[in-house]
């Protein structure tokens, strides 16, 4: 068995030497191609925000929802929307690659915001006004219908171009020169950029058109941005890198579970580093990993047996039978990134209610501007969330991360997971400011009454920025960290998954926020302190969601601080196997 193992070794050496200069030259435009790629995600952030960020307060005034309908509804839409991603990343990672996802998702948007916008526009399409009925009367089933198909093609569309963006971008430049790398780096820092500037364009112009001119013509905009993104995407097509798909990563990993399950029997090597069987494609884009002790029962996958043969190239003639360790090194990268993972479904959870209790917190607050008669928007003040972003990430990259690269000696300042967990920190105190808000609020005098939703607090709205600060805070350091996170710690034949990771976690927190806000609904409906979470907010206790919300929060932190300190990075071995491995190493070397 050993001789064999030599011999397997050396046809891997041999393997890794071959001459890759028949391989076409890839021409990479890099800056060049910039202008379409950044001009189409800002126009189709504009157009998708402009629509999403006011879509609650939309389907609440037009579709006669109640909040608790209209809420659980979003939330579900919006779980739905970011789970998308995963199958879009799936098809263009193996079968249509970004290029063609991306041109047929942006379609699929710019229909679903059409429709969207069709339903305001066109009277037969909505319910009549509450104000105009002798009662409210809800959406006729075909009136919903139309709704939900637009809804639809907004998950189509979402579902690829969220985990496809970013990664056709990073496409376009060369990742083997150091100019290639700084121009990745650069359109990240542009992509975070435009995202944020389509919010804030989205949550004061589109919003104050939508609720103060005409839902129409307010919805209508973002379809009109959204056909130009389509242009200016197509416009750039002969220069593109398009990057053809390399077949189902999904496969590879499906084959080290299942050849793992067939070998568990099989002992485990004293020197696994040495004895599993080790082969890498010689055209593989995947970076070549060491060997890590974490998930030891996966390493049967590579474990030779008897029956494995080998092909004349050194890989595995049968590969539902035998894995290399490469292959199985790559299902440990994912299965590592999970639980860090799953600590951003709470931590999601505190930044939703941002989006969704804090618009219907604006809705009863004093509104106006200083004395005169201009009233904020609900839903515009979430935009202080995304000011608080676009503030803190320069002044965390030109001044805080020199300063703690001089102390800590790392080149980015401080660890990806300390960044994450120092938002999911943060995340913390935007629940418990929340609820202070929210008792401040509660006990303030009266102004007025919203016919809709009960008594206007004096509390200026202004009283909101603080919680909605730290919201934008959490997220400049868990958000971006997260997408970092995943882009770095998986395969490269995985970017578009990774990329789906992050919103699969904004779709998981979706999904449990509906779910803690039915529970508590139906839970309190007949308790002593009354319901919490009432249409009318002076009638609840909302800053008792706000405390539940933060306590899960603090479960979560200590939970994520658990996962992390027992995480491995990509490329890296505990100190102690290490050491092992050289001195395994130098043992191995031939006496002269």
């Amino acid at each position: 068995m050993s001789e064999r193992i030599s011999s397997l070794r050396e046809t891997m050496e041999k393997n890794e030497e071959i001459d890759t200069a028949d391989e076409p030259e890839v021409n990479y435009r890099g800056v060049k191609a910039m202008p379409y790629i950044i001009g189409n995600e800002t126009f189709e952030k504009l157009g998708a925000i402009g629509t999403l960020s006011n879509l609650l307060v939309y389907v609440t005034v037009v579709f006669n929802m109640k909040s608790i309908t209209a809420t659980t509804l979003i939330n579900i839409f919006n779980g739905t929307t970011n789970f998308a991603t995963l199958p879009g990343a799936f098809l263009s990672d193996t079968y249509f690659g970004r290029y063609k996802t991306l041109g047929f998702a942006s379609i699929a948007s710019f229909m679903g915001l059409l429709v969207i916008a069709l339903t305001a526009a066109i009277p037969n399409l909505h319910p009549p006004e509450c104000g105009k009925a002798s009662r409210c009367i809800g959406a006729t089933a075909w009136q919903m219908a139309f709704l939900l198909t637009g809804f639809g093609l907004l998950v189509i569309g979402a579902g690829g171009i969220r985990p496809c963006n970013l990664a056709f971008g990073a496409d376009q430049f060369n990742p083997k020169t150091e100019s290639g790398k700084r121009g990745i780096d650069s359109f990240f820092n542009w992509y975070f950029f435009t995202l944020t500037f389509a919010q804030m364009v989205s949550l004061t112009a589109i919003v104050y058109v939508q609720s103060k001119v005409s839902w129409g013509i307010g919805l209508g905009i973002p379809a009109l941005l959204m056909l130009l993104s389509c242009v200016v995407f197509f416009m750039g097509t002969k220069i593109y890198v398009k990057v053809k798909p390399t077949g189902s990563p999904i496969t590879s990993v499906a084959q080290v579970i299942v050849v793992a399950v067939k070998k568990r029997r099989l002992k485990l090597p004293e020197q696994p580093w040495l004895s599993l069987f080790s082969y890498i494609p010689p055209n593989s884009i995947n970076s070549k990993l060491p060997y890590t002790d974490q998930f030891r029962f996966l390493d049967k996958a590579a474990v030779l047996s008897p029956e494995d043969q080998i092909n004349p190239d050194g890989s595995a003639a049968y590969p539902w039978r035998l894995c290399s360790m490469q292959q199985v090194e790559e299902v440990k990268c994912i299965m590592r990134v999970i639980p860090i993972w799953s600590s951003a479904i709470i931590y999601h959870c505190a930044i939703v209610q941002q989006q969704t209790y804090a618009v219907f917190q604006a809705l009863q607050s004093n509104r106006y501007l200083g004395n005169s008669k201009f009233q904020i928007p609900a839903a515009s003040y979430t935009v202080f969330s995304m000011l608080s972003l676009t503030i803190w990430v320069p002044i965390y990259d030109r001044i805080v991360v020199p300063f703690l690269r001089r102390i800590t000696g790392k080149e980015a300042g401080i660890t990806i997971l300390q960044r994450i967990g120092i938002g999911i920190f943060l995340s913390v105190l935007t629940s418990l400011v929340s609820a202070l808000v929210e008792e401040w609020r509660r006990i303030r005098p009266i102004i007025g009454v919203d016919p809709r939703r009960g008594g206007i607090s004096s509390m200026s709205g202004f009283w909101l920025i603080p919680q909605l600060t730290l919201a934008g805070l959490a997220e400049a350091f868990t958000a971006i960290g997260q997408v970092e996170f995943y882009y770095k710690q998986f395969p490269e034949n995985m970017r578009s998954i990774a990329g789906s990771f992050f919103f699969c976690g904004m779709a998981a927190s979706s999904y449990v926020s509906g779910l803690l806000v039915s529970i508590v609904h139906r839970t309190t409906a007949g308790a002593g302190t009354g319901n919490w979470l009432p249409e009318d907010l002076n009638k609840g206790r909302l800053d008792y969601f706000y405390y539940l919300v933060a306590s899960l929060g603090v479960i979560n932190l200590v939970y994520f601080l658990v996962c992390a300190k027992w995480y491995t990075y990509k490329g890296s071995t505990s100190s102690t196997l290490d050491s092992n491995m050289m001195v395994d190493m130098k043992s191995e070397k031939p006496s002269v």
